[in-house]
């Protein structure tokens, strides 16, 4: 086996690049690893080019393995990986995103970046892949503007943290991944506890001082082991091609672009009349229709940012922070529904809808990451066609839905309540009913909406608003509330939500090599004053969260209990926790490790359950009296159940059934009596000795005992027996 190692440091860990001939046919491979965690990036293309096409075939796959983690995962019925889970999806989502604006977008060969996790231990791997697939990319013939760095950025109790832990990621109040090459960034991803926009944007920069260090070291392996790249020559364009277009045409774009009105139809019209021109002209016979659409698409892209830069002006002729008109309803649109929101900002227009159910209902997280965890609250995010005047397929998921459900998802996360303090399970799903810019940030919306309709409370509301740039020479625009056009032919788009204390989550994707942090810097700025004003529409529909569920919903009664009382409430086989919820007919009870108790149900059927777990787990004093069932008779006394635990059989000597001697306790009680009892004392033992006579002297008497005369012995006597006659 051929090997060449390269190492370096970051963070406090050694970064290791192994290449070998292991995966010898892919164009360019690489094992990194950084501490105990490995990944294999490989990288292909293909020879044949796909000229029916008129977009870049790029595709990236990240592989979980079961065996990454040292364990065996997956149904008891299949133990080898399926489907890519979410968390798959959502890392390989930050690859993509990372390496796409690097490639020649007129490449029309299939590239494959395949990302497989090889070991995981405490380092989380997304980081990782980023720079796996930099260099597996940038020492292969493929051609690519890499190299790209990739690192973690935390913040544990003001202190900055590189490449943090899972666990360290638990305390930390912001965690910034940033990609990015020659002092700009090229992708972001944001987690934040309503952190400010000055502590976002240090970590920034410092996530730009840490590129530099992995950047050098990319180059100098590059610069020893890297291969040719092969040509890969932008499409020539016909001279006639472009007399067209100046003549027929140029003069025409302007007004197109910036028509003044929120849509794509004007550009869409003069596309279709451009490729109807196109295919009339002999000359062009010859030529793929695929250039002369990417030379139309070229020109708007030029007029969009020209037009920004140098004429101050926006498609639909708003002003640069300017934010489309906002409306926002909480509830309304069903009693059935456990809360509602609907939100419109300019043409996008969202619904969500929010079910509270009880902890039973959360999802089982069992993946390479994360095994026996349980997920609380979920988003989940619908995009059908007709939002955006489409026909399409119906049903599934693809990874944009996944993508967009899960950032609204980390922006509203931070101001739920503690599940100590609301144990509901929460799902909010929101339906894009039209989309025309960032239907993300519309779904991070209508979902704070629809929380406080429904009565959860959260902290405070959650806002969002997508940031654009457009760039012209060596000046730019940054824009707020992008859409239409500028969504599709502008650089950048960069996706900040947050409440009115600071930011709960970003997303940066961007079609350019990358973007300055001063850049950044000023788009931080311009989405907390859309941020505000939005929150002043949302919060003026409805200030905070009902005070009160709707009656819809479960009602969730907690309790806890000793855990080492666990056992006894579940009962063997579940047979006792089984027969509570026939009896009270309860939803569901949920019991954690910890003893608490969770007891979800409608109609006072937890309230009941609740009484039967109380009673089963129950500690009996001295003193205590109760009413009892007679169980079992012994020579020395009777049995007697004061509850339904097993271990609430107590004693009643038969010294302690009347305030006199009594011979048999056959003669006083009998299975099935129900007589008062009270607790004489607990041995040491812990078991309960009972007394009928300390809290009912007369019990015996009603039953038609009577106390009998003893003689000088101290032996009882015998009434005299009646003498016969003769």
């Amino acid at each position: 086996m051929q090997s060449k190692s390269f190492e370096t440091e970051i963070g406090g860990k050694k970064m290791i690049a192994e290449f070998t001939d292991l995966a010898e046919q892919a164009d360019g491979s690489v094992i990194l690893r950084y501490g105990n965690t490995a990944v294999l990036a490989t990288a292909v293309m293909s020879a044949k080019t796909r000229d029916e096409i008129d977009y870049f075939p790029l595709t990236v796959d990240y592989e979980e393995r079961f065996y990454a983690a040292g364990a065996i995962l997956g149904s008891r019925f299949m133990r080898r990986e399926g489907r890519p889970s979410e968390q798959a999806i959502l890392s390989g989502r930050v690859v993509d995103r990372t390496i796409r604006p690097l490639f020649p977008q007129y490449i029309r060969n299939e590239v494959q970046v395949i990302i497989t996790v090889l070991a995981l231990d405490e380092e989380d791997p997304d980081a990782i892949a980023v720079n796996a697939a930099s260099l597996a990319l940038s020492t292969s013939d493929i051609p690519w503007g890499g190299p790209v760095a990739a690192v973690r950025i935390g913040n544990i109790d003001g202190e900055v943290v590189i490449n943090p832990t899972y666990a360290q990621r638990e305390k930390s109040s912001l965690d910034v991944l940033a990609c990015g090459k020659d002092g700009t960034i090229n992708m972001i991803e944001v987690a934040g506890s309503e952190a400010s926009e000055e502590d976002v944007a240090n970590g920034f920069a410092r996530a730009v001082e840490e590129h530099n260090k992995i950047l050098a070291w990319q180059k100098k392996i590059i610069a020893e082991i890297g291969k040719e790249k092969r040509s890969a020559e932008k499409p020539e364009v016909p001279s006639a091609l472009t007399n067209l277009f100046q003549t027929e045409f140029a003069g025409k774009l302007n007004a197109a672009v910036f028509c003044g009105k929120p849509s794509k139809d004007a550009i869409y019209e003069l596309s279709d009349a451009w490729m109807m021109r196109v295919a009339e002209m002999e000359e062009l016979k010859e030529m793929k229709s695929s250039i002369a659409k990417r030379f139309f698409e070229d020109k708007v892209d030029e007029e969009i940012h020209r037009g920004a830069v140098e004429d101050n002006k926006r498609a639909d002729s708003r002003a640069f922070n300017e934010v489309r008109p906002l409306y926002a309803k909480a509830g309304g649109v069903s009693e059935i529904l456990h809360g509602s929101g609907i939100f419109y900002r300019g043409g996008t227009h969202v619904f969500s809808a929010l079910t509270l159910g009880g902890p039973g209902d959360s999802q089982l997280i069992d993946t390479m990451e994360s095994q026996e965890g349980k997920k609380r609250f979920m988003h989940h995010y619908n995009f059908p066609p007709y939002s955006a005047g489409e026909t399409g397929r119906m049903g599934g998921l693809n990874r944009r839905m996944i993508g967009h459900g899960a950032l609204a998802e980390k922006a509203l996360e931070p101001v739920l309540p503690a599940a100590a303090d609301f144990p509901y399970t929460i799902r909010v799903v929101s339906e894009c009913l039209a989309s025309n810019g960032s239907t993300s940030m519309g779904s991070t919306c209508a979902a704070t909406l629809a929380l406080m309709d429904g009565g959860v409370p959260i902290t405070r509301p959650v806002a969002g608003i997508a940031m654009g740039l457009m760039t012209h020479g060596n000046d730019y625009r940054v824009l707020t509330d992008i859409q239409g056009p500028e969504d599709e032919f502008g650089g950048m788009d960069f996706k900040v939500a947050g409440t009115r204390q600071g930011i709960t989550a970003i997303q940066m994707d961007i079609k350019l090599d990358g973007v300055a942090v001063p850049v950044l810097v000023e788009a931080l700025a311009g989405a907390k004053a859309a941020r505000l004003q939005i929150l002043d529409v949302i919060e003026k529909e409805i200030a905070a969260a009902r005070p009160n569920i709707s009656p819809r919903a479960p009602e969730i009664i907690s309790m806890r209990v000793k855990p080492e009382q666990i056992g006894l409430v579940i009962g063997g086989g579940g047979k006792t926790i089984n027969g509570i919820k026939d009896v009270s007919g309860v939803e569901d009870i949920t019991i954690e490790d910890d003893g608490s108790v969770f007891i979800t149900g409608k109609g006072g059927t937890a309230a009941k359950a609740k009484e039967m777990i109380e009673a089963i787990v129950k500690e009996y004093k001295a003193g205590e009296t109760y009413d009892g069932e007679v169980t079992r008779l012994m020579d020395f006394g009777a049995f007697v159940r004061i509850g339904p635990g097993k271990d609430a059989e107590g004693l009643v000597h038969v010294s302690e059934v009347a305030p006199f001697r009594v011979d048999k306790i056959g003669s006083a009680v009998a299975v099935g009596d129900k007589v008062r009892v009270m607790i004489k004392e607990i041995d040491e033992k812990g078991r309960i000795n009972l007394s009928i006579k300390m809290v009912d002297p007369e019990f015996a008497t009603r039953r038609g005992l009577k106390p009998s005369t003893t003689n000088a012995t101290g032996r009882q006597e015998q009434p005299p027996r009646p003498r016969k006659e003769f």
